[in-house]
């Protein structure tokens, strides 16, 4: 293994996620304004790119690369670079998953399972058709649902997300866990977080998961639980179910300090932190200088990699930082 990556506050980065596009077929309200600009596609990274700067973060020791977007599997090549990353699984990389909304899964989910793909992330923030319609702006149900079911049928293990939005989705968290128990599927729960200016104000939705945990504790047997995904979920052991629970709560209960992750954008650029803008762009050091060019950018963003990031959630407060969470992946 080349030089271990580890930022300035001696952090080891074992785990690294990558946007493949900004495009998604939805617009949900806490990711995504209604009409969205996404990038031309001449800026967009090409596959052979992304393929050659992950594969080098898997020489210098990241062990997990997850996928994302926007919405992964909207783009064209995506499982070119699936099978290609696949191959990794098992030569120095430990995992290769997916984080996906579920529209796409049915076409997709046994090429997904062939090329390496073990687990995926689903995400899904209501069973009501038309609660789901309205926090997506448009999506249908029913194909998500059905997307699940390619995905269990191949052999995928499902996790759901699912963001807490009071007022919203709130009566359904405990629905949702018994729902996905009875599938061997975990839940988790996420806060949402003040990225990217989405016409709404989050303050309105915004729910703690402090209090989401408390209210499940009274109609749960809920048992801390050492599994480790390599996020920043803390897990509980649902005994009415056998499955787990997932909390990702960046506002209430801050992780940054066992942080072991950076983000790789669909136009190159790296963020070491969600909640901060410093980047560098990857795309310009490879293209100009080759994958030496792209060691050196690397080593230069991890030795700024804040302590932590400085989300705050307050009515009529801009956002955090002004680019979606789509652009930086989900």
């Amino acid at each position: 293994m080349d030089r271990p990556l580890m930022d300035r506050h001696g952090r080891t980065i074992r785990y690294l996620r990558v946007s493949v596009t900004d495009r998604c077929d939805l617009r949900c309200r806490y990711c995504m304004a209604e009409r969205m600009t996404f990038l031309p596609r001449s800026e967009v990274l090409a596959l052979e790119e992304i393929a050659l700067i992950a594969e080098r973060f898997v020489a210098r020791g990241v062990s997990k690369i997850r996928l994302t977007g926007g919405e992964p599997l909207v783009r064209g090549d995506a499982m070119d670079l699936v099978r290609r990353l696949g191959r990794q699984v098992g030569q120095g990389l430990d995992e290769l998953t997916l984080t996906t909304n579920g529209t796409h899964l049915r076409t997709h989910a046994a090429a997904l399972a062939a090329a390496g793909v073990r687990r995926i992330n689903v995400s899904l923030d209501s069973r009501d058709p038309d609660r789901f319609g309205f926090i997506t702006r448009h999506g249908a149900l029913d194909r998500v649902l059905d997307g699940i079911d390619a995905a269990r049928e191949a052999g995928l293990t499902v996790k759901i997300n699912m963001v807490a939005l009071r007022g919203l989705n709130d009566d359904e968290f405990a629905p949702m866990l018994h729902w996905a128990g009875a599938l061997g599927m975990d839940l988790t729960l996420i806060e949402t977080m003040p990225l990217g200016d989405t016409g709404e104000d989050r303050a309105d939705r915004f729910l703690p998961l402090t209090q989401v945990f408390d209210a499940l504790s009274r109609d749960f047997t809920l048992t801390r639980d050492d599994h480790a995904s390599g996020g920043p979920a803390r897990y509980w052991r649902v005994a009415e179910t056998g499955a787990r629970l997932g909390l990702i709560s960046p506002m209430t209960q801050n992780f940054c300090d066992g942080c072991n992750r950076v983000r790789l954008t669909t136009e190159g650029r790296l963020y070491t932190c969600l909640g901060h803008d410093d980047q560098v762009d990857l795309k310009a050091a490879i293209r100009a200088g080759g994958l030496a060019a792209v060691d050196a950018a690397i080593d230069a963003a991890l030795a700024s990699k804040p302590a932590r990031h400085d989300f705050a959630i307050r009515a009529g407060a801009a956002p955090a930082v002004s680019r979606h969470m789509s652009v930086t992946g989900g």
